[in-house]
């Protein structure tokens, strides 16, 4: 980093919140330690992750992208790790484009490594994201938390979910670590747990341990496997059924709106919303990272 400061914003989505790093050349070195750094709560700036805005013609992860879409959403987990997608990250993503004046509201699409998502920014607030299909891999998956166990449905967004049904969310306990599962092979590099529980009819409330975050207020792509869960579950599969199925998830930080079409596509709804912008010391940066 040979900048004595960068520019920063904050964003969040159903109260998961992002430090959003504008460097549209790819310029800007953000290694594991210093995302973790920026998202410390005490001694950073505090976040569940970063939202890194590349341009995707500059990022050799992106660049085989860009003819589709002209932004790459470089995200990180909060202890520095890379992951494939976050659902509300790409919500807030979108909110920064616009915020920034890079689109107008309406259809745009982002680069992500979960591959292109299809995004829709409404006016009042909302922003719909087309999540793609959901994999449904078909080994037996057991999440445990204490002496408690659960089956599990293996559920893929572009990143692993494993989505327990249980009689209170009070059962997933503190979910400060990430909680058991077996068989280990399932999920080499982790996977996100959601635990699950009933509102209504096509209700559902949840919490969920983020791969590499902790407890999070919220999670897009948790939100959504908890849909599709809950609607295999209640035998409503639109593609037997030829009928779109809307689930609304509770979550801690808000609610999500998710739909899954007949063709397998699934939309997710909610809010997205930048609270601040600031600059950052790179001094301060480099000097407890690398000093």
């Amino acid at each position: 980093m040979t900048q004595t400061s960068l520019s920063f914003l904050k964003g969040h989505g159903t109260e998961n919140d992002f430090v959003i790093v504008p460097d549209p050349d790819n310029a800007v070195e953000l290694p594991a330690a210093a995302v973790a750094k920026l998202c410390d709560r005490r001694a950073g700036i505090g976040a569940d992750g970063v939202l890194h805005v590349v341009r995707s013609a500059a990022h050799p992860e992106a660049a085989h992208l860009a003819d589709e879409a002209e932004w790459f959403m470089d995200y990180r987990n909060s202890d520095g790790s890379i992951a494939e997608m976050c659902g509300n990250g790409v919500r807030v993503f979108a909110r920064y484009l616009h915020h920034a004046g890079h689109v107008e509201p309406g259809d745009l699409a982002v680069a992500t490594r979960g591959g292109v998502k299809r995004v829709h920014l409404d006016k009042s607030g909302d922003v719909t994201v087309s999540m793609g299909r959901a994999v449904l891999p078909e080994e037996q998956v057991t999440v445990s938390v204490g002496e408690r166990s659960w089956p599990a449905r293996n559920v893929n967004m572009g990143n692993p979910h494993a989505v327990a049904f249980v009689d209170s969310l009070d059962h997933a306990g503190k979910l400060l670590d990430p909680p058991p599962f077996s068989p280990a092979g399932v999920y080499p590099t982790g996977v996100n747990v959601e635990f699950v529980v009933d509102r209504g009819p096509r209700h559902v409330a949840m919490r969920v341990h983020e791969r590499g975050s902790g407890e999070t207020r919220s999670c897009g792509t948790g939100a959504c496997a908890v849909a599709v869960a809950a609607i295999r579950r209640d035998g409503a599969d639109p593609a037997v059924t030829g009928q779109a199925v809307t689930y609304t998830v509770d979550l801690p930080g808000g609610t999500l709106v998710i739909t899954e079409h007949p063709d397998g596509q699934i939309e997710m709804t909610g809010p997205a919303v930048i609270v601040a912008a600031g600059e950052f010391d790179t001094a301060w940066l480099t000097e407890t990272v690398f000093g």
